[in-house]
């Protein structure tokens, strides 16, 4: 599905989309790569799965949203990630790291210095008694707390905050600031040690609308200047906007992916280009989206129709098997029909 808007000044607005199915399509080795990735929780002696072989691609520099409703397995693949979780089944590597081989020290240094995170509550991302500047200032110190890269580390913390325009509430504490003022601070701690990747997990999911793109804007300036891989994991679906690509989970499975870019046409007018694909795994299984499915009457199973370019997919019903046969003279679902050429 293919959405065109133009626009009425002939250009493209500030901070417009970058990529498209050239830059996002994940084809390359991914700074970030899922494969057939499982995650079952056991409860009681009941197991759910989270994770139900979900497939990721994630390109260097690539700034991507996933969303999807509340139990999707969204949040559980964002806890992998970060390595605070280990999947079931199938592989991750982020930055070159095997997420299923790291031991306790690996992990450390993995959470230290590849991936940086921002949590939706304020509150996990910033220490209430330090000041912005402190709270900046601190995985630094951690990370490397020689004396001599001290002077180091304080221009470090002024460049971070200026980037995210809040350098002017670096002696501020959390509680002396605005929601959205938090959030940017706390991006800024996430990218203290110059992290390759930064997972955020519903980062504006606390803040007002205007708010929201605000932090927003924020993330996609620190990736357009630091060139970090940015996953931003919410279940708004205004989020999607900000960000050339954006990956719908559903069932604990990738489902859909949506590419934007903007172009310019013959008579010289820049436009938006939103097109939404389905996603097709290894195996070939891909899901309809569920408007289509409940449109069409399609359940349990469908039948389909190999065309010179492209498959049909229709409702399992007797006058449309005969039809289908008749004019294509190709399988059904189970594959035993027969062409007739």
């Amino acid at each position: 599905m293919t959405t065109v808007i133009d626009l009425d000044d002939g250009r493209a607005p500030a901070g417009s989309w970058r990529g498209g199915p050239e830059g996002g399509s994940g084809r390359g080795g991914g700074e970030i790569l899922c494969r057939d990735l499982v995650r079952i929780f056991a409860t009681d002696g009941v197991e759910v799965q989270a994770l139900q072989g979900l497939n990721l691609t994630v390109e260097p520099g690539e700034i991507v949203a996933v969303v999807g409703a509340s139990g999707s397995g969204k949040s559980t693949l964002l806890t992998i990630l970060s390595g605070l979780d280990t999947p079931t089944g199938g592989t991750a590597t982020v930055a070159g790291t095997d997420l299923l081989a790291m031991g306790p020290k690996a992990r450390v240094a993995y959470q230290r210095h590849t991936v940086g995170f921002v949590w939706q509550q304020t509150s996990r991302n910033l220490l209430p008694y330090l000041t912005a500047r402190e709270n900046v200032l601190m995985p630094l110190e951690l990370a490397a707390p020689s004396r001599r890269e001290r002077a180091a580390r304080a221009r470090r913390v002024d460049d971070l905050l200026d980037l995210l325009e809040v350098g002017h509430v670096a002696e501020r504490r959390p509680a002396e600031m605005s929601g959205g003022q938090q959030q940017r601070v706390a991006i800024a701690v996430a990218m203290a040690n110059s992290p390759r990747v930064l997972l955020a997990d519903e980062p504006t999911g606390e803040l007002d609308e205007a708010t929201s793109a605000e932090v927003l804007e924020a993330m996609r300036g620190v990736n357009r200047e630091t060139g970090v891989t940015t996953l931003v994991v919410t279940h708004d679906p205004t989020v999607s906007e900000h960000v050339a690509r954006t990956v719908q989970i559903r069932d604990g499975r990738t489902s859909t992916e949506t590419l934007r870019r903007t172009e310019t046409d013959e008579h010289g007018q820049a436009r938006h280009v939103s097109e939404e694909f389905a996603v097709l795994d290894r195996v070939g299984r891909l899901q309809l989206p569920e408007d289509f499915m409940a449109s069409l009457g399609l359940r349990d199973r469908v039948r389909l129709a190999l065309e010179p370019d492209h498959v049909g997919v229709w409702p399992d019903t007797p006058s449309r098997a005969a039809e289908t046969g008749r004019d294509t003279g190709s399988a059904g679902s189970g594959g035993s029909g027969r062409s007739e050429r």
